[in-house]
């Protein structure tokens, strides 16, 4: 059992302290919802506590089931760049919920929304939308092995490209090896197909392509890893990757499910000076609402039905609603262009929390890029998983709680990315700063 919480109707709250309703009443959502939840990082158990509910968000607040507000720092897990509830994109979204939800066929805002991501990103000539990222995932591995008639795909320790049986895996013994399952249910012969190697690592990446160069249809990537926490990766580390992908005929694939349009306009791929053979979007491009897509370069993305061999089809592919809020979302940061306030936001949140650490005399390591960051409680810098495993879980999930009750919301897991968004101010992030060099010292003291 984990910790009780005061999280209203976690236990036994009232109808009245809830609206009249008991609507996140663990009781209640657990006798209908497996974990009470609909994804495992929501129910709370790495921090030790219950789930929290949340009622409604604006701007940079949310407000649970029981009327109590937060600072947010997950804004929907990263895909609120613009905050919440953001009037230009409720307003699109409100015309599109007037003319229909789902058409059945296509909509001009397919074409508006798939226009845009190739003007955004260069190595983008098509583009195919899903209802997920995990769903985008799927189809470029899948484009992949049918261009190059190879089964077998090289992923990264640490990285996350969805919940598809075959990149839900881990890392076997030895430097670089096939995978194995990480998930019940997910065959043997799925994840052997599967070859993980350690992030930021060159003798790993060298030892996998050598022995396997003849199976690799392809390299999926986090460019700068999210989903160990944020890791930024070693440019040359990538830039290697990408001379061997085609020295070797291997298509190489970059998930931007979470820094498209996060760190800059487009991609984080200019910026490191890598271009990919294909990229997967996902969160920010569908301005809240669920979405996924991959494009690429036109040989490959012309394999897809109905042009080509490669199947995939989807009745919420290209959903009217998702459309149309992704085309106002992107319309506003192509003419706001917020990223250098974002950036600057960012890094005075993290020197915040160095400089909080530092006082409170606490090893802490901060990694930040751009509005995006992690903290890890460690001695030691994080570079790859095996770093960010060793860091104290339980500090993490110390500082975690303390911070939500005095109302300050972040990932309740020490492994995933804190996010800004633009209507952040620095006002707020000094509000949290302070927070957390309060919480630090009483953690150091304990």
């Amino acid at each position: 059992m984990t910790p009780r919480s005061a999280e209203c109707g976690v236990r036994s709250a009232s109808a009245k302290k809830c609206g009249g309703r008991i609507p996140n009443s663990k009781f209640r959502i657990e006798r209908y919802l497996v974990g009470g939840v609909n994804s495992p990082v929501r129910a709370f158990r790495r921090v030790g506590a219950d789930p929290v509910v949340l009622r409604s968000g604006r701007g940079a607040w949310v407000t649970d089931a029981r009327g109590r507000r937060f600072l947010d720092c997950i804004m929907g897990w990263g895909s609120l760049i613009l905050g919440h509830n953001h009037p230009p994109v409720l307003r699109a979204i409100q015309r599109q919920l007037s003319r229909g939800t789902v058409l059945g066929l296509t909509t001009a805002r397919e074409r508006q929304l798939a226009e845009t991501l190739c003007d955004a990103m260069p190595s983008i000539e098509r583009v195919r939308f899903t209802p997920s990222g995990t769903e985008a995932c799927m189809v470029a591995v899948r484009l992949a092995r049918a261009w190059t008639t190879r089964t077998k795909v090289l992923t990264f320790e640490g990285c996350y490209h969805g919940h598809s049986d075959g990149l839900l895996v881990k890392r076997g013994s030895g430097l670089a090896t096939v995978g194995l399952s990480s998930s019940a249910g997910v065959p043997s012969s799925v994840a052997h197909e599967t070859i993980v190697v350690p992030y930021n690592d060159p003798a790993a990446l060298e030892d996998a392509v050598t022995r396997f160069q003849e199976d690799i249809a392809c390299a999926i990537v986090e460019p700068v890893a999210a989903n160990m926490g944020v890791v930024v990766p070693d440019r040359v580390w990538l830039k290697r990757l990408r001379a061997l992908a085609t020295a070797h005929g291997i298509v190489l694939i970059f998930d931007e499910t979470v820094t498209g349009f996060r760190l800059r306009y487009g991609g984080i791929q200019e910026t490191v000076g890598v271009k990919p053979d294909l990229t997967t979007l996902g969160k920010i491009i569908g301005g809240g609402l669920p979405i996924g897509a991959v494009g690429g370069r036109a040989d490959l993305m012309e394999q897809l039905a109905p042009n080509g061999p490669v199947y995939h089809a989807g009745t919420f592919a290209g959903h009217p609603l998702a459309m149309a809020a992704g085309v106002a979302t992107l319309g506003v940061l192509r003419r706001q262009a917020p990223y250098e306030r974002l950036e600057a936001l960012g890094g005075r949140l993290a020197a915040g929390l160095r400089d909080a650490a530092k006082q409170a005399r606490s090893a802490l390591q901060v990694n930040q890029i751009g509005s995006m960051l992690t903290l890890f409680f460690s001695e030691c810098p994080v570079r790859r998983f095996a770093d960010a495993q060793a860091a104290d879980t339980q500090r993490f999930a110390a500082l975690a709680n303390a911070l939500r009750r005095r109302g300050v919301l972040i990932p309740p897991s020490p492994f995933e990315a804190w996010f800004l968004s633009a209507r952040h101010t620095a006002a707020h992030v000094d509000r949290i700063t302070a927070m957390a060099q309060h919480e630090l010292r009483g953690l150091q003291a304990a």
